[in-house]
C-alpha cells in the first residue's frame, strides 16, 4: 500500500492478499444503514460512544478516516483513487450518522467527511464528564435487584460499573483489590432480602471472594430455588393423595353419625 502525504494510493493493492488491507477496501457485507454500536450517542455516554467506535471501525480498516491520516486525493490527477475514497468517506460518514441520536445526527448532516464530524462530536462532549460521573455513581448506589433476576441486576450494576471506569481510563491506579471489595459490597447490597442469608454466608468468606465469583454463587442459590419450586408431583401420586384424604373425610362422617345415634 502506498501512503504519500496521508494519501493513499490503490495502486500497489491490486492482489487479492493485500486487498482487505486497503483502506479503501469495502467487504460486500458493509452498506449505508449499517450500525456500528448497540447505544447511540445522546450527549452523556460520549466516552464509552467513542471507545465502541473506534474499535468498530478499527477492526473495518477505517479509523484513519476519523483521525484525518487518509487524505482526500486529487479528482483531477487521480480520478481512480478520489472515486475509491469518496465512496469509502460516504459510508464511513453514514456510519457515524447512524450511531447518533435523531437531533444530533441532523446538527451534523452539513459535514462533508467523517473527520469533521468527529472533531466537531469531540469538542461538545469529550469535556465536562463530571456531571455524567455524578449520575453513574449516584445510579451505582441506588440501584436494587427488585422484580430483575440476579443475572440482569448484575449485568445493569456491570454497565454502570464499566462506563465509570471508561471515564478513568487516563489514570493509573494500583487499588484493583480494593475495587473490587467495593463493588462486591455494592452488589450484595443492591440484592433482595429474600437473599439476606445467601449475604451472610458471602460476607464471612475468609478471604471475601471476587465479584464475580459472588455472582456465580448467588445465581446458584437462584437457580436452587426455581428447581425446588418447580417440583410437580406425579398424576398417580397426587390422585392417590386425594382418594385418601376421601377416604378419611368419609370415615369421619360415619363416626360422627355413629356417635351422634
Amino acid at each position: 500500500m502506498a501512503i504519500e502525504d496521508g494519501i493513499f494510493s490503490s495502486s500497489s493493492c491490486n492482489s487479492s492478499n493485500d486487498e482487505s488491507a486497503n483502506p479503501f477496501f469495502l467487504h460486500h457485507s458493509d452498506h449505508p444503514g449499517l450500525v456500528l454500536v448497540s447505544k447511540r450517542l445522546n450527549g452523556d455516554n460520549y466516552t464509552s460512544w467513542c471507545r465502541v467506535m473506534r474499535i468498530s471501525l478499527s477492526a473495518k480498516n477505517k479509523t484513519g478516516f476519523i483521525t484525518g491520516k487518509i487524505k482526500e486525493p486529487s479528482e483531477t490527477s487521480n480520478p481512480d483513487d478520489h472515486a475509491l475514497w469518496q465512496r469509502c468517506n460516504d459510508m464511513v460518514l453514514s456510519w457515524i450518522i447512524n450511531s447518533l441520536e435523531p437531533d444530533l445526527a441532523n446538527s451534523v448532516l452539513s459535514c462533508m467527511t467523517p473527520h469533521v464530524v468527529w472533531e466537531d462530536l469531540r469538542e461538545r462532549f469529550s469535556l465536562g464528564n463530571a456531571p455524567r460521573i455524578f449520575q453513574v455513581q449516584r445510579d451505582i448506589y441506588r440501584i436494587e435487584q427488585g422484580q430483575m433476576s440476579v443475572a440482569a441486576y448484575y449485568t445493569k450494576l456491570k454497565g454502570l460499573w464499566d462506563e465509570l471506569a471508561s471515564y478513568t481510563l487516563s489514570v493509573t491506579c494500583t487499588c484493583g483489590n480494593q475495587n473490587d471489595r467495593t463493588k462486591l459490597m455494592q452488589f450484595l447490597m443492591g440484592l433482595n432480602e429474600s437473599y439476606s442469608g445467601t449475604r451472610d454466608q458471602i460476607l464471612l468468606m475468609n478471604p471475601l471472594p471476587y465479584v464475580r465469583q459472588a455472582y456465580a454463587f448467588v445465581v446458584q442459590e437462584e437457580k436452587q430455588r426455581e428447581l425446588a419450586s418447580n417440583v410437580v408431583i406425579p398424576p398417580d401420586t397426587a390422585a392417590m393423595v386425594v382418594h385418601v384424604r376421601n377416604n378419611n373425610t368419609s370415615r369421619v362422617r360415619q363416626n360422627n353419625q355413629i356417635f351422634q345415634g
